[in-house]
């Protein structure tokens, strides 16, 4: 149907009329997603008298045609004018029923007539700033959130539920003052965690740990996977700051609680492999925002049959973790995306619970006993992160050494024995640690356990390589001294015309173990040659 006749039939002012050029309209367009230039006027002064016309006391059928008609000129980011305006957005706002005001009615609309409004409002929020503010300055948040705690006294079906969460992601996303409102004075936290106990149909064994049945996979059902989903991605926008911050005692009950819920989401499974994934991706990603403190709750659930225990400990989270850091690594696409989440999460895991850390440290770095291969060589996880610890992208690289270095306790020769010096070197020179040590932390004193093959195949190991490597002839062999000293000169001659050249910069390290210039380097150990000279003099 042509766009102008549309028009006509809307001004009309006849509700059949209307409603027959609009279902007609929506038929042809309904997936239509590109639009003629041509027709932008005609689509923004439609999407004006839709606005007025949803304002008259209309049919249900007749409300949800016209917002039908609203969602698709709403794909249109050039035509979004006559729903960015206040009155505009409080009158979607009221059909979705989420309308703000000092008492809030908890009448509902029909259902078929919210749904439409709230996709709506997605489109418009999603495409345009200026709705973002009217949104913020409408306390739709406020609208949203007092629907959200009727979940769990009335029965809502899927898509109101899912295209509220939508809509509270997108604003907290989008707005960081509506971030912060729902964080502090709607007190988003417990609410969204509420909303995903009840999605989720948890029962609690005891404060921090939900029930499961033993040796049965727990598996969540689409649609509620999806609404998780969106909980989980609005959590993550209200907490993301709260790990730089000091709990205090009831916000760390409140994320202990969280933090269970989401231990729970981890051992759960989707509909197929990529939607599991998915899920567990946000359920880490979460993780990573709660305070250290509060991670503790990975590992109380008690030891059950078919548990995987560690030093009396139930690993089953931690076991899942380090499986999903596996397939993002096997999956080898965005790494600093999909992979840096799951790598700092662990790392800080470790950091601060021995029991995860000793697991870990067995599954990740085994004792040695290939001395024969490069640390980056092979198909062992080990030999896949060494492999990261020289990525091109900076953080990733610095992740994988990182927690590689935190399973070693943060010794350095512990981590050049399983990595090689050469893959060492970037965190070493970073952390001040190339003259050797071991950085601070909080370790236990226990002794690496190294294998026979290991003890055997030591003396002959290359540490910056961390393998034996094959015995060469000496290049040098048979040459008389004076050859040799000939020799080194002009290697001296090679490096310094390099030098001169700025092809390379020479590098020593300095006194706080981290690399400096050779000219440093010397200039230092004169000036404390001269004093202890003078002092030696003064004597």
């Amino acid at each position: 149907m042509e766009l102008r006749a549309v028009v006509a039939a809307v001004q009309s002012g006849e509700q059949e009329t209307i409603l027959r050029a609009l279902q007609g309209y929506n038929q042809e367009k309904s997936q239509c997603f590109s639009f003629e230039k041509e027709e932008q006027e005609e689509r923004k002064h439609l999407g004006c008298l839709l606005i007025k016309f949803l304002e008259k006391d209309l049919q249900p059928s007749c409300q949800v045609t016209c917002l039908e008609t609203i969602r698709i000129l709403s794909r249109d980011k050039h035509c979004l004018d006559p729903f960015t305006t206040m009155t505009g957005l409080q009158t979607l706002a009221r059909h979705a029923g989420i309308e703000y005001s000092e008492t809030f009615i908890r009448e509902v609309p029909d259902l078929d007539v919210t749904v439409e409004a709230l996709k709506c409002l997605s489109n418009i929020v999603f495409s345009s700033g200026k709705a973002q503010q009217l949104s913020a300055e409408a306390r739709l948040v406020a609208g949203l959130t007092e629907r959200v705690k009727l979940y769990a006294e009335r029965k809502f079906p899927h898509d109101v539920k899912f295209f509220d969460l939508r809509l509270l992601f997108l604003l907290t996303a989008l707005r960081v003052d509506v971030r912060q409102q729902l964080a502090s004075e709607l007190r988003g936290v417990s609410l969204m965690t509420d909303a995903l106990e009840i999605t989720l149909g948890a029962k609690w064994l005891d404060p921090y740990e939900v029930a499961s049945e033993q040796n049965e996979p727990l598996f969540i059902p689409r649609q509620e996977l999806e609404r998780a989903m969106e909980i989980l991605k609005v959590l993550f926008n209200i907490t993301f700051d709260c790990s730089r911050k000091e709990a205090d005692e009831e916000e760390t009950a409140t994320f202990r609680h969280l933090g269970a819920l989401l231990r729970h989401c981890l051992m759960m499974s989707a509909d197929g492999e990529d939607r599991t994934e998915e899920f567990h991706s946000h359920t880490v990603n979460l993780l990573g925002n709660l305070p250290l403190k509060c991670l503790d709750v990975l590992l109380t659930p008690k030891v059950q049959p078919g548990s995987i225990e560690y030093m009396g400990v139930n690993m089953d989270a931690v076991n899942v973790l380090l499986n999903f850091l596996e397939l993002r690594l096997d999956r080898g696409h965005k790494l600093r995306e999909n992979l840096t989440p799951t790598l700092n999460l662990l790392t800080e895991s470790a950091r601060v619970h021995r029991p995860t850390r000793k697991f870990l440290k067995a599954k990740v770095l085994p004792p040695l006993r290939d001395v024969k291969n490069r640390p980056e060589v092979g198909n062992s996880l080990r030999n896949k992160l060494v492999r990261l610890m020289t990525h091109l992208d900076t953080d990733v690289k610095h992740c994988a050494a990182e927690f590689l270095f935190v399973l070693c306790k943060e010794s350095v020769s512990r981590f050049v024995k399983y990595t090689g010096y050469g893959n060492a070197a970037g965190l070493l020179a970073a952390r001040g640690l190339m003259a050797g040590g071991q950085a601070e932390g909080d370790y236990s004193e226990d002794e690496d356990t190294d294998t026979e093959e290991y003890k055997e195949a030591k003396p002959n190991i290359n540490p910056v390589t961390g393998r034996v490597e094959e015995k060469f002839p000496s290049p040098m062999e048979g040459m008389t001294e004076e050859q040799k000293e000939d020799e080194a000169m002009k290697l001296v001659d090679m490096f310094d015309k390099l030098s001169r050249q700025q092809v390379i910069r020479p590098m020593g390290v300095g006194p706080d173990g981290k690399l400096t210039s050779l000219e440093a380097v010397v200039h230092r150990m004169a000036e404390e040659r001269a004093s202890s000279n003078s002092n030696s003099d003064s004597d």
